[in-house]
């Protein structure tokens, strides 16, 4: 990216915001963002909130940072569903790159700086992804949430879908993606109410090599009501929405690959499938949860412990639910 691209009435980066009901959260999500803008740098990023809430209590929050961020705030009570909003933001979205902020995630210092120097290394990737922390209701960091990457830079597409097909690893207000790639993509599948995300990384993964980082910018809050816990409840689409996702992609890998790791992307449905029968109160699917995993072997089960972060996903919630957050 050309450092003068920045001086013109064009974003760099456009943030986009699905909202509802966030009058508790996203002062604190916007406040993360705008204390790392300077007033000469405002104009170069925009926040697009999309809000669905009944009443005007998320958009009074909001109207607080008007004098310090460059936002362009739609009240739409037409769109309930977050997929919906997101799409309907990245069409009005005037930065060739975008990302996501939901109302309860945070970014920490270093991100503004982090994606500027991201965007200006490779700015035709079709997206960037990195790291990110999980933290709590009270915003207190329960734990790191790794990429299964190693080396910064390019990622070899078939050895970068292998990992992302075994597990969605990735944060959702971690990545920065191109909008021109995103529209190629069709956007946010609005059926997948659980795996939309992980269906638009895969998704833009097939146009071209994925930049890792190691910058540790973002935060994703685990809580009670996030859409994880709240949506695992019906358990049988839970573990459909998954296993869309796994048809839909694995024709991506050539045919060896498919039949090396397809058998551990399915034992890793089946793992998700258990955690949320036992955080129903169902402990004996830990039980088949380790059993699952045992069948898979030596190697698969290495591939699926690498790549399935399930240590770090499961501990976070863990200590989410004991500090009384879940």
């Amino acid at each position: 990216m050309d450092p003068s691209s920045l001086n013109g009435d064009k974003p760099f980066l456009s943030i986009i915001m699905p909202v509802f009901r966030g009058e508790k959260l996203i002062g604190e999500a916007l406040e993360s963002v705008a204390s790392q803008i300077s007033a000469r740098e405002r104009d170069k990023v925009e926040i697009l909130i999309v809000d669905s809430s009944p009443d005007d209590a998320t958009m009074a929050e909001v109207r607080r940072f008007a004098e310090r961020l460059t936002l362009r705030p739609y009240t739409r009570a037409d769109l309930p569903m977050w997929h919906a909003k997101t799409n309907f933001a990245a069409e009005e979205a005037r930065a060739d790159h975008l990302c996501w902020l939901h109302q309860d995630d945070l970014w920490l210092p270093g991100r503004m700086k982090a994606v500027q120097s991201w965007i200006a290394a490779a700015p035709e990737a079709p997206f960037h992804l990195a790291p990110s922390l999980f933290i709590g209701a009270d915003g207190a960091i329960l734990g790191a949430w790794n990429c299964p990457i190693d080396d910064e830079g390019p990622q070899p597409q078939e050895k970068f879908l292998r990992g992302l097909l075994v597990q969605n690893y990735i944060a959702a207000p971690a990545p920065v993606f191109r909008k021109d790639a995103w529209r190629r993509c069709g956007g946010l599948d609005e059926t997948l109410w659980y795996t939309a995300d992980w269906d638009i990384w895969l998704k833009l993964a097939a146009q071209g090599e994925a930049w890792f980082h190691k910058d540790v910018a973002t935060a994703f809050r685990v809580h009670g009501s996030s859409l994880t816990v709240n949506g695992s409840r019906d358990i049988a689409d839970f573990v459909n929405q998954m296993r869309v996702v796994l048809e839909r992609h694995i024709a991506l890998l050539p045919e060896n690959s498919q039949r090396s790791i397809e058998p551990v992307s399915e034992a890793s449905i089946l793992v998700n499938e258990a955690i949320a029968r036992v955080s129903r109160g169902d402990p004996a699917a830990l039980l088949r949860a380790i059993a699952v995993m045992m069948r898979l072997g030596p190697r698969g089960l290495g591939t699926y412990l690498h790549n399935s972060r399930i240590a770090e996903r499961v501990g976070a919630r863990v200590r989410a639910k004991m500090k009384g957050g879940m």
